[in-house]
C-alpha cells in the first residue's frame, strides 16, 4: 500500500462539462478567461471552434506546437484579438511589434540577455534581494503577515531597475506595485470590442479608467530617458553601459525610433518584471503547502550558501529550488496564452497520419494553461509536484508541452535573466525565512495579461 501522501492541487477552474453559450462566453472572457475552457481543451491533441464568424484552432500536440512556433514560424502573426489587447499598452515593444519593427528590435536587444551577460547581473541581484528580504526583520521578532504578491512586484521592478536601469528609473517603489496592478486590470483584459473584432479607434469601454495610469508609466518612461541623455550629453565616459543606454545608441534613422525605444523601456517595466514576480509569489504559496519539498529546498539553500558559491551558480546548484520555481510556472504560467494567426493556407500531418488543416486567417491558439495542465502529457497535471522538474525526471518532458517563456524567434529574450534572478532571490528569502499560508490564503487564478491571484497572497512569514 502507498502511504504518501497526496500532491497538493491548487485552485484552479475545474473544466467546463458543457460548452457555453455565446453569451456565456462573452462574461466569462471578460471575468476571467482561464474559467473559459471545457474538458476537450486538457484532453484532446487540439480543437476547433468558431466565436463571431473566427474559426479558431487550440494546438496541444507538441509537434503541431513546434510546427507552428519554429518550423513555419513565419507563417504566423500575432492575432488581430492578441494584438487588439496588447498593443494599447506596449505599442512597438519587443512582445507586441512585428515585421521589420520587431526585427530590429530584436536584434539590438539581444546583446544584454545573453545567458553570458546574463549572468554579469547575479551580483546586483543578490544585493537588491538582501535589500529587500530586511523589510521582513520584524519576523525575526514574531511572526509576521504581508502580501507575498506585492511584494514580490516590488522586489522584482527593484532588481530590474538595478540591473537594466542602473537604479536610475524615474518612479521609486511607493505604490509602484499598486500602479502596475491598476495598468493590468484595466488594460491588460479582453473587452467585448476585442472578441468582435473592432478597429482600434473604437472606444473600449472597460479601459476608460486605465488612461490615467498609462499615461503615469509613459511619463515615468519619458523621465527616465530624458535624464540619461542629460548625463549622456554632460559625460558621456561616466554613463552606465546598461540596457537604457544601449537602447538610446540606437536612436536614430539606421536603429529604433524615440518610440519605439520608449515601447520597449515600458515593455520591460511594465510587463517585462510582472512575469517574474506572479511566479515568485505562486512558487512560495505552493512550497507552503509541501512541507517536506519545501524542506528539502531549504536544505539545499543552506548547504549551497554555506559552501560560499557565487550567485551566478547557484542556479545549477539549486536544482531542488529551480524545479519548485518551474513547477510553479507550470501551474500558474505568466503569460497563458499564446495567440496566433495563418498567413496563407498551411496544414500540419501527425505521425500518426492525421491531418489538420489551417486556412489563411484562422486564428492558433496555444494555451500554456491548458497545455501545462493536459492529461495526455502529464502525470496528475492539477498537482503540485515539483520533482517532475529535478535534472533526472526533465528527460522525460517533450520540449514543446512546457512553454513558459514561448518557443521559436518570439521566445522569451529574458528566460535566463528571469530564472537566475527567481533562484537568487528564492534563495535569499527562504535563507532566513519560512513562508506559510493564513487562514485568509485563498487565492483564485485570474489572467489579467498574467496569470494573477485574486485578492492577493497573504503569508505568513516567521524567522528559521
Amino acid at each position: 500500500m502507498d502511504l504518501r501522501p497526496e500532491p497538493f492541487e491548487p485552485p484552479a477552474p475545474i473544466p467546463r462539462t458543457v460548452p457555453p453559450s455565446r453569451l456565456e462566453i462573452i462574461r466569462t472572457v471578460l471575468r476571467n478567461p482561464l474559467e473559459l475552457w471545457g474538458e476537450p481543451s486538457y484532453t484532446l491533441p487540439w480543437i476547433e471552434t468558431s466565436f463571431v464568424g473566427q474559426r479558431t484552432v487550440i494546438i496541444n500536440d507538441p509537434g503541431l506546437i513546434r510546427y507552428v512556433l519554429v518550423e513555419n514560424a513565419a507563417n504566423y502573426e500575432m492575432s488581430e484579438v492578441r494584438r487588439l489587447i496588447l498593443r494599447p499598452i506596449l505599442r512597438d515593444g519587443l512582445l507586441t511589434a512585428e515585421g521589420e519593427v520587431w526585427k530590429r528590435s530584436r536584434r539590438a536587444i539581444a546583446p544584454v540577455f545573453t545567458p553570458r551577460h546574463a549572468w554579469g547581473f547575479a551580483d546586483q541581484m543578490l544585493d537588491r534581494s538582501e535589500r529587500y528580504v530586511a523589510k521582513y526583520a520584524p519576523a525575526d521578532r514574531a511572526p509576521m503577515v504581508t502580501n507575498i504578491a506585492v511584494d514580490m512586484t516590488e522586489l522584482t521592478y527593484e532588481i530590474l531597475s538595478e540591473t537594466l536601469f542602473s537604479g536610475q528609473i524615474a518612479a521609486g517603489t511607493d505604490g509602484f506595485a499598486a500602479s502596475v496592478d491598476e495598468l493590468l486590470h484595466r488594460m491588460g483584459r479582453v473587452d467585448p470590442m476585442d472578441l468582435l473584432q473592432a478597429p482600434p479607434w473604437v472606444p473600449r469601454l472597460t479601459r476608460i479608467g486605465g488612461r490615467r495610469v498609462m499615461e503615469k508609466f509613459r511619463g515615468i518612461v519619458r523621465d527616465t530617458m530624458d535624464a540619461r541623455r542629460r548625463a549622456i550629453a554632460a559625460d558621456p565616459d561616466t554613463v552606465p553601459n546598461d540596457f537604457l543606454t544601449l537602447l538610446l545608441q540606437l536612436e536614430g534613422p539606421q536603429g529604433l525610433t524615440t518610440d519605439e525605444i520608449s515601447d520597449n523601456i515600458l515593455t520591460f517595466i511594465g510587463a517585462g518584471h510582472e512575469t517574474t514576480a506572479r511566479a515568485l509569489a505562486w512558487t512560495l504559496y505552493l512550497v507552503a503547502n509541501a512541507p517536506a519539498f519545501r524542506e528539502a529546498m531549504h536544505e539545499e539553500i543552506d548547504t549551497v550558501l554555506a559552501s560560499g558559491a557565487a550567485p551566478v551558480d547557484w542556479l545549477e546548484r539549486m536544482p531542488h529550488v529551480r524545479a519548485a520555481f518551474e513547477e510553479a510556472l507550470r501551474l500558474y504560467p505568466p503569460a497563458p496564452s499564446i495567440n496566433r494567426a495563418a498567413i496563407t493556407d498551411d496544414h500540419w500531418v501527425s505521425p500518426d497520419g492525421k491531418r489538420v488543416e489551417i486556412p489563411a486567417g484562422v486564428a492558433v491558439l496555444v494555451m500554456p494553461w491548458t497545455l501545462h495542465r493536459h492529461q495526455l502529457y502529464w502525470e496528475k497535471p492539477r498537482a503540485f509536484m515539483p520533482e517532475r522538474f529535478l535534472p533526472e525526471n526533465r528527460e522525460k518532458l517533450h520540449r514543446f508541452q512546457y512553454l513558459p517563456f514561448g518557443a521559436g524567434p518570439r521566445i522569451c529574450i529574458g528566460a535566463t535573466f528571469a530564472l537566475q534572478e527567481a533562484i537568487i532571490a528564492l534563495a535569499v528569502m527562504m535563507r532566513r525565512y519560512r513562508f506559510d499560508v493564513t487562514a485568509e490564503t485563498d487565492p483564485w487564478p485570474v489572467q489579467r495579461l498574467t496569470t494573477q491571484p485574486r485578492g492577493g497572497l497573504p503569508m505568513r512569514v516567521t524567522a528559521r
